[in-house]
Protein backbone atom coordinates (compact mmCIF):
# COMPACT_ATOMS: atom_id res chain seq x y z
CA UNK A 1 0.00 0.00 0.00
CA UNK A 2 2.46 2.41 0.97
CA UNK A 3 4.58 1.35 -2.59
CA UNK A 4 1.65 2.36 -4.37
CA UNK A 5 1.14 5.73 -2.15
CA UNK A 6 4.70 6.72 -3.16
CA UNK A 7 4.70 5.42 -6.75
CA UNK A 8 0.91 7.80 -7.28
CA UNK A 9 2.72 10.57 -5.55
CA UNK A 10 6.12 10.14 -8.20
CA UNK A 11 3.33 10.43 -10.75
CA UNK A 12 2.02 13.40 -9.44
CA UNK A 13 5.43 15.16 -8.96
CA UNK A 14 6.33 14.64 -12.40
CA UNK A 15 2.81 15.53 -13.77
CA UNK A 16 3.11 19.10 -11.99
CA UNK A 17 6.70 19.14 -12.93
CA UNK A 18 5.64 18.89 -16.39
CA UNK A 19 2.59 21.27 -16.34
CA UNK A 20 4.68 23.36 -14.37
CA UNK A 21 6.71 23.44 -17.46
CA UNK A 22 4.24 24.08 -19.86
CA UNK A 23 2.73 26.64 -17.43
CA UNK A 24 -0.49 25.20 -16.99
CA UNK A 25 -0.91 26.31 -12.78
CA UNK A 26 -3.65 25.35 -12.22
CA UNK A 27 -3.02 21.49 -13.26
CA UNK A 28 0.28 21.58 -11.01
CA UNK A 29 -1.54 23.75 -8.15
CA UNK A 30 -3.85 20.12 -8.27
CA UNK A 31 -1.35 17.98 -8.49
CA UNK A 32 0.96 19.79 -6.33
CA UNK A 33 -1.32 20.00 -3.55
CA UNK A 34 -1.88 16.37 -3.04
CA UNK A 35 1.88 15.91 -2.53
CA UNK A 36 3.67 15.55 0.88
CA UNK A 37 6.10 18.67 1.29
CA UNK A 38 8.62 17.23 2.70
CA UNK A 39 8.86 15.44 -0.91
CA UNK A 40 9.42 18.58 -2.82
CA UNK A 41 12.92 19.83 -3.74
CA UNK A 42 13.37 23.87 -3.54
CA UNK A 43 12.64 24.07 -7.39
CA UNK A 44 9.13 22.38 -6.36
CA UNK A 45 8.28 24.60 -3.84
CA UNK A 46 8.96 27.38 -6.04
CA UNK A 47 6.62 26.28 -8.72
CA UNK A 48 4.22 25.22 -6.10
CA UNK A 49 4.57 29.55 -4.96
CA UNK A 50 4.09 30.10 -8.98
CA UNK A 51 0.88 27.76 -9.26
CA UNK A 52 -0.87 29.52 -6.36
CA UNK A 53 0.35 32.48 -6.99
CA UNK A 54 -1.82 32.43 -10.62
CA UNK A 55 -4.26 31.22 -8.67
CA UNK A 56 -4.59 34.69 -7.00
CA UNK A 57 -3.67 32.50 -3.56
CA UNK A 58 -0.82 35.30 -2.30
CA UNK A 59 -0.53 34.00 1.42
CA UNK A 60 0.06 29.82 -0.31
CA UNK A 61 2.30 31.75 -2.73
CA UNK A 62 4.24 33.45 0.41
CA UNK A 63 4.52 29.97 2.39
CA UNK A 64 6.34 27.78 -0.26
CA UNK A 65 8.18 30.29 -1.55
CA UNK A 66 9.76 30.57 1.88
CA UNK A 67 10.34 27.04 1.48
CA UNK A 68 12.22 27.18 -1.88
CA UNK A 69 14.29 30.15 -0.22
CA UNK A 70 15.25 28.05 2.78
CA UNK A 71 15.84 25.11 0.21
CA UNK A 72 18.11 27.02 -2.00
CA UNK A 73 20.36 29.03 1.09
CA UNK A 74 20.99 25.02 2.16
CA UNK A 75 21.66 23.84 -1.11
CA UNK A 76 24.41 26.63 -1.63
CA UNK A 77 22.37 27.86 -4.40
CA UNK A 78 22.79 32.16 -3.91
CA UNK A 79 21.81 32.91 -7.51
CA UNK A 80 18.10 31.07 -6.53
CA UNK A 81 17.71 31.94 -3.16
CA UNK A 82 18.30 36.04 -4.24
CA UNK A 83 15.42 35.21 -6.59
CA UNK A 84 13.46 33.90 -4.07
CA UNK A 85 13.93 36.77 -1.76
CA UNK A 86 13.55 39.08 -4.41
CA UNK A 87 10.17 37.78 -4.90
CA UNK A 88 8.99 37.86 -1.36
CA UNK A 89 9.72 41.52 -1.40
CA UNK A 90 7.80 42.09 -4.55
CA UNK A 91 4.88 39.64 -2.65
CA UNK A 92 4.37 41.51 0.47
CA UNK A 93 5.66 45.44 -1.13
CA UNK A 94 2.21 44.40 -3.13
CA UNK A 95 0.00 43.40 -0.17
CA UNK A 96 1.36 46.65 1.57
CA UNK A 97 3.91 44.95 3.61
CA UNK A 98 6.58 47.64 3.97
CA UNK A 99 8.67 46.34 6.72
CA UNK A 100 8.72 42.59 5.34
CA UNK A 101 9.09 43.99 1.95
CA UNK A 102 12.33 45.63 3.17
CA UNK A 103 13.26 42.83 5.01
CA UNK A 104 13.70 40.36 2.05
CA UNK A 105 14.85 42.56 -0.29
CA UNK A 106 18.13 42.75 1.44
CA UNK A 107 18.35 38.91 1.90
CA UNK A 108 18.05 39.32 -1.86
CA UNK A 109 20.98 41.64 -2.21
CA UNK A 110 23.19 39.81 0.58
CA UNK A 111 22.59 36.62 -1.55
CA UNK A 112 23.31 38.09 -4.87
CA UNK A 113 26.13 40.65 -3.86
CA UNK A 114 29.32 38.33 -4.87
CA UNK A 115 27.77 36.89 -7.47
CA UNK A 116 29.29 37.29 -10.83
CA UNK A 117 26.65 38.64 -13.33
CA UNK A 118 23.86 36.61 -13.66
CA UNK A 119 19.67 37.04 -14.41
CA UNK A 120 18.46 37.19 -11.21
CA UNK A 121 21.25 40.57 -10.58
CA UNK A 122 18.86 42.29 -13.00
CA UNK A 123 15.52 42.70 -10.48
CA UNK A 124 18.14 44.40 -7.64
CA UNK A 125 18.95 47.35 -10.80
CA UNK A 126 15.74 48.27 -11.29
CA UNK A 127 14.78 48.36 -7.40
CA UNK A 128 18.07 50.62 -7.67
CA UNK A 129 16.65 52.74 -11.21
CA UNK A 130 13.23 52.89 -9.23
CA UNK A 131 14.41 54.61 -5.83
CA UNK A 132 17.15 56.96 -7.78
CA UNK A 133 14.29 58.53 -9.92
CA UNK A 134 12.22 58.64 -6.97
CA UNK A 135 14.64 60.87 -5.84
CA UNK A 136 15.02 62.97 -8.42
CA UNK A 137 18.31 61.33 -9.60
CA UNK A 138 17.26 61.09 -13.04
CA UNK A 139 20.61 59.81 -14.89
CA UNK A 140 21.64 57.91 -12.10
CA UNK A 141 18.21 56.09 -12.96
CA UNK A 142 18.87 55.48 -16.50
CA UNK A 143 22.27 54.24 -15.94
CA UNK A 144 20.94 51.65 -13.63
CA UNK A 145 17.73 51.24 -15.97
CA UNK A 146 19.93 50.65 -19.04
CA UNK A 147 22.34 48.49 -16.87
CA UNK A 148 19.57 46.11 -16.43
CA UNK A 149 18.49 45.81 -19.97
CA UNK A 150 22.31 45.40 -21.08
CA UNK A 151 22.43 42.39 -18.17
CA UNK A 152 19.31 41.10 -19.16
CA UNK A 153 20.22 40.99 -23.45
CA UNK A 154 23.68 39.14 -22.13
CA UNK A 155 21.61 36.61 -20.07
CA UNK A 156 19.53 35.82 -23.14
CA UNK A 157 16.36 36.58 -20.96
CA UNK A 158 14.06 38.20 -23.41
CA UNK A 159 11.64 38.59 -20.39
CA UNK A 160 13.69 41.27 -17.96
CA UNK A 161 15.12 42.81 -21.36
CA UNK A 162 11.46 44.42 -21.78
CA UNK A 163 11.25 45.09 -18.30
CA UNK A 164 14.55 47.07 -18.72
CA UNK A 165 13.20 48.99 -21.58
CA UNK A 166 9.94 49.84 -19.96
CA UNK A 167 12.01 51.48 -16.59
CA UNK A 168 13.99 53.51 -19.30
CA UNK A 169 10.70 54.60 -20.33
CA UNK A 170 9.50 55.40 -17.02
CA UNK A 171 12.61 57.27 -16.11
CA UNK A 172 12.13 59.48 -19.59
CA UNK A 173 8.63 60.16 -18.67
CA UNK A 174 9.42 61.08 -15.02
CA UNK A 175 12.47 63.78 -16.58
CA UNK A 176 9.78 64.98 -18.64
CA UNK A 177 10.75 63.26 -21.80
CA UNK A 178 7.27 62.05 -22.52
CA UNK A 179 6.98 61.56 -26.48
CA UNK A 180 10.25 59.01 -26.12
CA UNK A 181 10.04 57.73 -22.88
CA UNK A 182 6.07 56.66 -24.73
CA UNK A 183 8.10 55.54 -27.91
CA UNK A 184 10.20 52.98 -25.47
CA UNK A 185 6.84 51.72 -23.72
CA UNK A 186 5.06 50.75 -26.63
CA UNK A 187 8.39 48.62 -27.35
CA UNK A 188 7.97 47.18 -24.38
CA UNK A 189 4.43 46.28 -24.60
CA UNK A 190 4.94 45.13 -27.84
CA UNK A 191 6.87 42.60 -26.89
CA UNK A 192 4.33 41.41 -24.35
CA UNK A 193 1.71 41.47 -27.54
CA UNK A 194 4.02 39.86 -30.10
CA UNK A 195 3.83 36.23 -27.22
CA UNK A 196 7.62 36.92 -27.15
CA UNK A 197 7.80 37.22 -22.79
CA UNK A 198 6.72 34.39 -20.33
CA UNK A 199 3.22 34.53 -19.14
CA UNK A 200 4.55 36.30 -15.77
CA UNK A 201 6.27 38.60 -17.45
CA UNK A 202 3.93 39.26 -20.13
CA UNK A 203 1.18 40.63 -17.65
CA UNK A 204 4.07 42.37 -15.71
CA UNK A 205 4.93 44.47 -18.44
CA UNK A 206 1.05 45.04 -19.59
CA UNK A 207 0.31 45.77 -15.73
CA UNK A 208 3.45 48.71 -15.89
CA UNK A 209 2.93 49.88 -18.98
CA UNK A 210 -0.85 50.84 -18.90
CA UNK A 211 0.14 52.41 -15.37
CA UNK A 212 2.53 54.50 -17.14
CA UNK A 213 0.20 55.27 -19.85
CA UNK A 214 -2.56 56.82 -17.72
CA UNK A 215 0.02 58.27 -15.65
CA UNK A 216 0.81 60.06 -19.07
CA UNK A 217 -2.36 61.13 -19.62
CA UNK A 218 -2.31 59.31 -22.89
CA UNK A 219 -6.18 58.34 -23.02
CA UNK A 220 -5.75 56.60 -26.63
CA UNK A 221 -2.75 54.50 -25.72
CA UNK A 222 -4.36 53.42 -22.69
CA UNK A 223 -7.40 52.71 -24.12
CA UNK A 224 -5.78 50.02 -27.05
CA UNK A 225 -3.36 48.65 -24.71
CA UNK A 226 -6.30 47.46 -22.51
CA UNK A 227 -8.21 46.20 -25.13
CA UNK A 228 -5.15 44.40 -25.68
CA UNK A 229 -3.88 42.94 -22.38
CA UNK A 230 -8.18 41.95 -21.33
CA UNK A 231 -7.29 39.76 -24.87
CA UNK A 232 -4.41 38.57 -23.17
CA UNK A 233 -6.32 38.19 -19.71
CA UNK A 234 -9.59 36.17 -21.15
CA UNK A 235 -6.56 33.61 -23.01
CA UNK A 236 -5.01 33.03 -19.29
CA UNK A 237 -6.12 30.84 -16.43
CA UNK A 238 -9.78 32.08 -14.92
CA UNK A 239 -8.17 32.45 -11.62
CA UNK A 240 -4.68 35.22 -12.28
CA UNK A 241 -3.93 38.39 -10.66
CA UNK A 242 -2.84 39.98 -14.11
CA UNK A 243 -6.92 39.86 -14.84
CA UNK A 244 -7.55 41.93 -11.76
CA UNK A 245 -4.72 44.52 -12.22
CA UNK A 246 -5.43 44.92 -15.96
CA UNK A 247 -9.37 45.33 -15.24
CA UNK A 248 -8.94 48.45 -12.59
CA UNK A 249 -6.88 50.02 -15.66
CA UNK A 250 -9.98 49.15 -18.09
CA UNK A 251 -12.58 50.51 -15.64
CA UNK A 252 -10.53 53.50 -15.34
CA UNK A 253 -10.59 54.16 -18.96
CA UNK A 254 -14.09 52.89 -19.75
CA UNK A 255 -15.24 55.20 -16.48
CA UNK A 256 -13.25 58.33 -18.90
CA UNK A 257 -14.66 56.80 -21.65
CA UNK A 258 -18.65 57.13 -20.62
CA UNK A 259 -18.98 53.16 -20.88
CA UNK A 260 -20.40 53.43 -16.75
CA UNK A 261 -22.42 50.33 -17.01
CA UNK A 262 -19.55 48.02 -18.56
CA UNK A 263 -16.99 50.18 -15.86
CA UNK A 264 -19.03 49.22 -12.74
CA UNK A 265 -19.11 45.61 -13.89
CA UNK A 266 -14.85 45.93 -14.46
CA UNK A 267 -14.85 47.25 -11.05
CA UNK A 268 -16.74 45.28 -8.67
CA UNK A 269 -14.57 42.37 -10.74
CA UNK A 270 -11.43 44.07 -9.54
CA UNK A 271 -12.66 44.32 -6.12
CA UNK A 272 -13.53 40.41 -6.12
CA UNK A 273 -10.10 39.16 -7.87
CA UNK A 274 -7.94 41.25 -5.77
CA UNK A 275 -8.99 41.75 -2.15
CA UNK A 276 -7.14 41.01 -0.20
CA UNK A 277 -4.10 40.86 -1.47
CA UNK A 278 -3.86 43.95 -3.64
CA UNK A 279 -5.30 46.23 -1.34
CA UNK A 280 -4.55 49.35 -2.95
CA UNK A 281 -5.44 48.65 -6.50
CA UNK A 282 -8.63 47.35 -5.24
CA UNK A 283 -9.02 50.82 -3.83
CA UNK A 284 -9.26 52.56 -7.48
CA UNK A 285 -11.52 50.37 -8.32
CA UNK A 286 -13.78 51.77 -5.22
CA UNK A 287 -13.08 55.03 -6.13
CA UNK A 288 -14.25 54.14 -10.17
CA UNK A 289 -17.37 52.98 -8.34
CA UNK A 290 -17.89 55.82 -6.04
CA UNK A 291 -17.26 58.49 -8.84
CA UNK A 292 -19.96 56.77 -11.38
CA UNK A 293 -22.34 56.53 -8.18
CA UNK A 294 -22.45 60.39 -7.60
CA UNK A 295 -22.70 61.33 -11.39
CA UNK A 296 -26.10 59.41 -11.55
CA UNK A 297 -27.41 60.42 -8.10
CA UNK A 298 -26.61 57.49 -5.76
CA UNK A 299 -25.03 59.47 -3.44
CA UNK A 300 -25.05 56.94 0.01
CA UNK A 301 -24.07 54.37 -2.04
CA UNK A 302 -20.92 56.74 -3.44
CA UNK A 303 -19.93 58.07 -0.21
CA UNK A 304 -19.56 54.09 0.68
CA UNK A 305 -17.62 53.41 -1.90
CA UNK A 306 -15.16 56.59 -1.32
CA UNK A 307 -14.95 55.17 2.44
CA UNK A 308 -13.84 51.77 0.95
CA UNK A 309 -11.27 53.31 -1.17
CA UNK A 310 -10.06 55.37 1.60
CA UNK A 311 -10.17 51.99 4.21
CA UNK A 312 -8.15 50.40 1.42
CA UNK A 313 -5.50 53.38 0.99
CA UNK A 314 -6.69 55.35 -1.20
CA UNK A 315 -7.43 59.01 -0.76
CA UNK A 316 -10.91 59.55 -1.96
CA UNK A 317 -10.65 63.08 -3.14
CA UNK A 318 -11.72 65.22 -5.22
CA UNK A 319 -15.05 62.51 -5.51
CA UNK A 320 -15.67 62.95 -1.96
CA UNK A 321 -15.31 67.11 -2.15
CA UNK A 322 -17.32 66.57 -4.75
CA UNK A 323 -20.13 64.76 -2.88
CA UNK A 324 -20.13 66.97 -0.53
CA UNK A 325 -21.10 69.82 -2.66
CA UNK A 326 -23.84 67.98 -3.56
CA UNK A 327 -25.23 66.83 -0.42
CA UNK A 328 -25.05 71.19 -0.02
CA UNK A 329 -22.33 70.96 2.16
CA UNK A 330 -20.10 73.38 0.01
CA UNK A 331 -17.51 74.81 2.86
CA UNK A 332 -16.60 71.22 4.20
CA UNK A 333 -16.37 70.42 0.15
CA UNK A 334 -13.76 73.22 -0.32
CA UNK A 335 -11.59 72.36 3.01
CA UNK A 336 -11.83 68.99 2.48
CA UNK A 337 -10.00 69.43 -1.14
CA UNK A 338 -8.14 72.30 -0.34
CA UNK A 339 -6.15 70.10 2.59
CA UNK A 340 -6.16 67.51 -0.42
CA UNK A 341 -4.30 69.92 -2.37
CA UNK A 342 -1.80 70.66 0.03
CA UNK A 343 -0.87 67.30 1.10
CA UNK A 344 -1.08 66.16 -2.68
CA UNK A 345 1.54 68.98 -4.17
CA UNK A 346 3.61 66.34 -6.12
CA UNK A 347 1.16 64.17 -7.85
CA UNK A 348 1.39 62.51 -10.99
CA UNK A 349 -0.49 65.16 -13.70
CA UNK A 350 -3.43 63.56 -14.28
CA UNK A 351 -4.26 63.05 -10.63
CA UNK A 352 -3.21 67.02 -10.19
CA UNK A 353 -5.12 67.88 -13.01
CA UNK A 354 -8.32 66.31 -11.14
CA UNK A 355 -8.09 68.51 -7.89
CA UNK A 356 -7.44 71.64 -9.24
CA UNK A 357 -10.76 70.86 -11.81
CA UNK A 358 -12.59 70.10 -8.77
CA UNK A 359 -11.25 72.86 -7.05
CA UNK A 360 -12.76 75.29 -10.01
CA UNK A 361 -15.43 74.06 -9.53
CA UNK A 362 -16.48 74.31 -5.68
CA UNK A 363 -15.23 77.61 -5.63
CA UNK A 364 -17.23 78.66 -8.33
CA UNK A 365 -20.22 77.50 -6.77
CA UNK A 366 -19.32 79.43 -3.73
CA UNK A 367 -18.69 82.31 -5.38
CA UNK A 368 -14.90 82.75 -4.68
CA UNK A 369 -13.73 83.56 -8.12
CA UNK A 370 -10.21 84.74 -6.87
CA UNK A 371 -9.73 81.04 -5.47
CA UNK A 372 -11.21 79.56 -9.03
CA UNK A 373 -9.02 81.83 -11.08
CA UNK A 374 -5.98 80.75 -9.15
CA UNK A 375 -6.67 76.83 -9.71
CA UNK A 376 -7.08 77.85 -13.68
CA UNK A 377 -4.12 79.36 -13.45
CA UNK A 378 -2.29 76.23 -12.20
CA UNK A 379 -4.49 74.19 -14.47
CA UNK A 380 -2.78 76.29 -16.95
CA UNK A 381 0.68 76.12 -16.11
CA UNK A 382 0.35 72.10 -15.60
CA UNK A 383 -1.25 72.01 -19.23
CA UNK A 384 2.07 74.03 -20.97
CA UNK A 385 4.83 71.99 -19.13
CA UNK A 386 2.98 68.47 -20.71
CA UNK A 387 2.68 70.05 -24.08
CA UNK A 388 6.34 71.01 -24.29
CA UNK A 389 6.97 67.63 -22.99
CA UNK A 390 4.06 65.95 -25.56
CA UNK A 391 4.04 68.73 -27.76
CA UNK A 392 0.44 67.99 -28.23
CA UNK A 393 -2.31 69.87 -27.08
CA UNK A 394 -4.74 66.60 -27.54
CA UNK A 395 -5.01 65.71 -23.56
CA UNK A 396 -7.14 65.86 -21.08
CA UNK A 397 -4.81 68.86 -19.35
CA UNK A 398 -5.55 71.05 -22.11
CA UNK A 399 -9.13 70.07 -21.76
CA UNK A 400 -9.26 71.03 -18.51
CA UNK A 401 -7.72 74.43 -18.58
CA UNK A 402 -9.70 75.54 -21.64
CA UNK A 403 -13.01 74.45 -19.65
CA UNK A 404 -11.69 75.97 -16.32
CA UNK A 405 -10.76 79.24 -17.95
CA UNK A 406 -14.12 79.30 -19.69
CA UNK A 407 -16.11 78.59 -16.72
CA UNK A 408 -14.04 81.23 -14.83
CA UNK A 409 -14.81 83.82 -17.36
CA UNK A 410 -18.74 83.03 -17.69
CA UNK A 411 -18.90 83.65 -14.05
CA UNK A 412 -16.90 86.91 -14.34
CA UNK A 413 -19.63 87.98 -16.76
CA UNK A 414 -17.35 87.94 -19.32
CA UNK A 415 -19.33 85.72 -21.93
CA UNK A 416 -17.53 86.92 -24.93
CA UNK A 417 -14.50 85.85 -23.34
CA UNK A 418 -15.63 82.57 -21.92
CA UNK A 419 -17.30 81.53 -25.52
CA UNK A 420 -13.86 80.72 -27.25
CA UNK A 421 -11.89 79.21 -24.19
CA UNK A 422 -15.56 76.83 -24.14
CA UNK A 423 -15.72 75.96 -27.77
CA UNK A 424 -12.11 75.19 -27.42
CA UNK A 425 -12.41 72.98 -24.63
CA UNK A 426 -15.56 71.29 -25.65
CA UNK A 427 -13.76 70.34 -29.46
CA UNK A 428 -10.70 68.86 -26.68
CA UNK A 429 -13.11 66.47 -24.94
CA UNK A 430 -14.68 65.45 -27.76
CA UNK A 431 -11.74 64.90 -29.56
CA UNK A 432 -10.59 62.73 -26.82
CA UNK A 433 -14.26 60.73 -26.34
CA UNK A 434 -14.68 62.17 -23.31
CA UNK A 435 -18.52 62.77 -23.09
CA UNK A 436 -19.38 63.42 -19.61
CA UNK A 437 -16.78 66.57 -19.09
CA UNK A 438 -17.73 67.20 -22.91
CA UNK A 439 -21.87 67.54 -21.50
CA UNK A 440 -20.84 69.76 -18.48
CA UNK A 441 -18.99 71.75 -20.99
CA UNK A 442 -22.25 72.18 -22.85
CA UNK A 443 -24.13 73.32 -19.98
CA UNK A 444 -21.43 76.26 -19.38
CA UNK A 445 -21.90 76.83 -23.03
CA UNK A 446 -25.40 76.77 -23.00
CA UNK A 447 -25.21 79.84 -20.43
CA UNK A 448 -22.60 81.54 -22.31
CA UNK A 449 -24.91 81.68 -25.37
CA UNK A 450 -27.95 82.79 -23.86
CA UNK A 451 -25.59 85.68 -22.12
CA UNK A 452 -25.32 87.16 -25.82
CA UNK A 453 -28.67 86.11 -27.23
CA UNK A 454 -27.88 83.08 -28.91
CA UNK A 455 -30.48 81.03 -28.01
CA UNK A 456 -30.60 78.79 -30.86
CA UNK A 457 -27.08 78.37 -29.89
CA UNK A 458 -27.94 77.49 -25.91
CA UNK A 459 -31.09 75.25 -27.28
CA UNK A 460 -28.43 72.71 -29.26
CA UNK A 461 -25.86 72.53 -26.60
CA UNK A 462 -28.64 72.09 -23.90
CA UNK A 463 -30.19 69.00 -25.94
CA UNK A 464 -27.16 67.15 -26.87
CA UNK A 465 -26.11 67.70 -23.28
CA UNK A 466 -29.30 66.35 -22.07
CA UNK A 467 -28.95 63.19 -24.62
CA UNK A 468 -25.59 62.91 -23.30
CA UNK A 469 -26.64 62.48 -19.56
CA UNK A 470 -29.80 59.99 -20.60
CA UNK A 471 -27.34 57.59 -22.00
CA UNK A 472 -24.67 57.91 -19.45
CA UNK A 473 -27.53 57.63 -16.63
CA UNK A 474 -26.42 60.87 -15.16
CA UNK A 475 -29.74 61.69 -13.50
CA UNK A 476 -28.95 64.44 -12.09
CA UNK A 477 -27.36 66.40 -14.76
CA UNK A 478 -29.98 65.18 -17.19
CA UNK A 479 -32.97 66.78 -15.41
CA UNK A 480 -30.95 70.54 -14.57
CA UNK A 481 -30.60 69.84 -18.62
CA UNK A 482 -33.99 68.99 -19.43
CA UNK A 483 -35.68 71.77 -16.92
CA UNK A 484 -32.62 74.52 -18.56
CA UNK A 485 -34.14 73.34 -22.12
CA UNK A 486 -37.78 73.51 -21.06
CA UNK A 487 -36.45 77.23 -19.87
CA UNK A 488 -35.21 78.25 -23.23
CA UNK A 489 -37.62 76.77 -25.46
CA UNK A 490 -40.44 79.03 -23.46
CA UNK A 491 -38.22 81.96 -24.66
CA UNK A 492 -38.80 81.14 -27.98
CA UNK A 493 -39.92 84.33 -29.96
CA UNK A 494 -43.65 84.06 -31.17
CA UNK A 495 -43.61 80.17 -29.50
CA UNK A 496 -41.65 78.97 -32.46
CA UNK A 497 -40.13 75.47 -32.38
CA UNK A 498 -36.68 75.30 -33.21
CA UNK A 499 -37.18 74.12 -36.75
CA UNK A 500 -40.19 76.88 -37.35
CA UNK A 501 -37.14 79.42 -36.83
CA UNK A 502 -34.87 77.78 -39.30
CA UNK A 503 -37.33 77.46 -41.64
CA UNK A 504 -38.35 81.30 -40.77
CA UNK A 505 -34.47 82.33 -41.44
CA UNK A 506 -34.61 80.77 -44.68
CA UNK A 507 -37.55 82.26 -46.29
CA UNK A 508 -36.32 85.97 -44.23
CA UNK A 509 -33.51 85.56 -46.45
CA UNK A 510 -35.21 84.94 -49.41
CA UNK A 511 -35.52 81.41 -49.98
CA UNK A 512 -38.15 79.68 -51.98
CA UNK A 513 -40.05 76.43 -50.51
CA UNK A 514 -38.42 74.51 -52.37
CA UNK A 515 -34.94 76.06 -52.02
CA UNK A 516 -36.04 75.61 -48.00
CA UNK A 517 -36.87 71.88 -48.44
CA UNK A 518 -33.28 71.24 -49.81
CA UNK A 519 -31.46 73.34 -47.36
CA UNK A 520 -32.94 71.36 -44.36
CA UNK A 521 -33.22 68.33 -46.13
CA UNK A 522 -36.94 68.00 -46.15
CA UNK A 523 -40.42 68.06 -48.82
CA UNK A 524 -41.69 71.31 -49.72
CA UNK A 525 -44.96 70.11 -48.23
CA UNK A 526 -43.41 69.76 -45.11
CA UNK A 527 -42.17 73.43 -45.42
CA UNK A 528 -45.56 75.03 -46.65
CA UNK A 529 -46.88 73.20 -43.25
CA UNK A 530 -44.06 74.69 -41.14
CA UNK A 531 -45.10 78.19 -43.25
CA UNK A 532 -48.81 78.25 -42.16
CA UNK A 533 -48.05 77.25 -38.25
CA UNK A 534 -45.55 80.24 -38.63
CA UNK A 535 -47.99 82.81 -39.96
CA UNK A 536 -50.30 81.48 -37.66
CA UNK A 537 -48.26 81.64 -34.45
CA UNK A 538 -47.20 85.01 -35.34
CA UNK A 539 -50.91 86.10 -36.81
CA UNK A 540 -49.42 87.78 -40.21
CA UNK A 541 -50.59 86.38 -43.50
CA UNK A 542 -47.68 86.60 -46.01
CA UNK A 543 -43.94 85.89 -46.54
CA UNK A 544 -43.25 89.69 -45.97
CA UNK A 545 -44.66 90.09 -42.77
CA UNK A 546 -43.53 87.06 -41.30
CA UNK A 547 -39.58 88.57 -42.66
CA UNK A 548 -40.43 91.48 -40.98
CA UNK A 549 -41.17 89.96 -37.91
CA UNK A 550 -37.77 87.73 -38.07
CA UNK A 551 -35.59 91.17 -38.41
CA UNK A 552 -37.17 92.72 -35.83
CA UNK A 553 -36.89 89.72 -33.47
CA UNK A 554 -33.10 88.73 -34.28
CA UNK A 555 -33.83 85.94 -35.81
CA UNK A 556 -33.21 86.83 -39.33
Amino acid sequence: MTERMTDSAADALRGARDAAAREDWAHAYRLLSGVDTARLTPDDCAAFADAAWWRSRIDESIVHRMRAYAGFVAAGDARRAGHMAWLLFYEHQLAGRSALAAGWLRRARRQLRDEPECVEQCYLVWIDAEEAQARGAFEEAMVSARRMAAIARRCGSPDLTALGVQAQAGVLVAQGRVGDGLDLLDDAMCSAMAGELTSFFTGWVYCLGLQQSMACVDLGRAAEWTDAAMRWCAAMPAENNFRGLCRVHRAEVLELRGDWAEALTEAARTVEELLPYERRMAAEAFYVIGQIQRRRGNLAAAEQSYDRAHEYGRDPQPGLALLRLAQGKAEASATALNLALADHEDTEPLGRCRLLVAQVEIALALGRLDAARSATGELHTLAQQWQRRRRSETTVLHAAAAAAAGAVAFAARHPDRALPLLRHALTLWLALDVPYEAAQVRMTLAAADRAVGDDEGARMELRAAEQTFRRLGAAPDERRAAALLADVRRRQPGGLTEREIQVLRLVAAGHTNRAVAAELVISEHTVARHLNNIFAKLDVSSRAAATAYACTHGLA
